[in-house]
């Protein structure tokens, strides 16, 4: 975490609501609710939506554990506007599926940030699917 002035603003949280999430029957914004740092308040939890509180350079990542039985697909957003993705297909043979992505972006004060996961897919909430982010300058 670096800063601009005084200014700090990280957060790290995880989907904490128990064993398989999903699949539902449209898009769902995930709201990560076991919030590990949230300095500079800047991420609410019960939305699963990341404010930027100061114009600036920020990375955000974000990892999924999943059983193989369904499909899963996380996308992450600025705005209403599709950044990054991560995804794995349906297997019967594959038991389990990992996956993540990270990305910087250039943010203005108000800008949104936050993960997605597409209808008819799901991920294992616990300590394996995490949404982070922070100010690099």
């Amino acid at each position: 975490m670096c800063e601009t002035g005084k200014t700090k603003v990280a957060f790290s949280a995880s989907l904490e609501k128990g064993g398989a999430y999903g699949p539902f029957n449209t898009d769902k914004t995930l709201a990560y609710n076991k919030v590990f740092t949230n300095i500079g308040d800047a991420y609410d939890s019960s939305t699963g939506v990341f404010t930027a509180p100061h114009t600036g350079v920020y990375h955000f990542t974000f990892f999924y554990h999943a059983g193989g039985q369904h499909a899963s697909h996380l996308k992450l957003y600025k705005d209403n506007e599709l950044i990054i993705l991560t995804s794995d297909h349906k297997s019967g043979a594959d038991t389990a599926d990992n996956g993540g992505n990270a990305v910087v972006l250039q943010l203005q004060q108000g800008n949104q940030v936050y993960v997605r996961m597409s209808a008819n897919s799901h991920v294992w909430a616990g300590k394996h699917t995490t949404f982070s982010g922070f100010l690099l300058s």
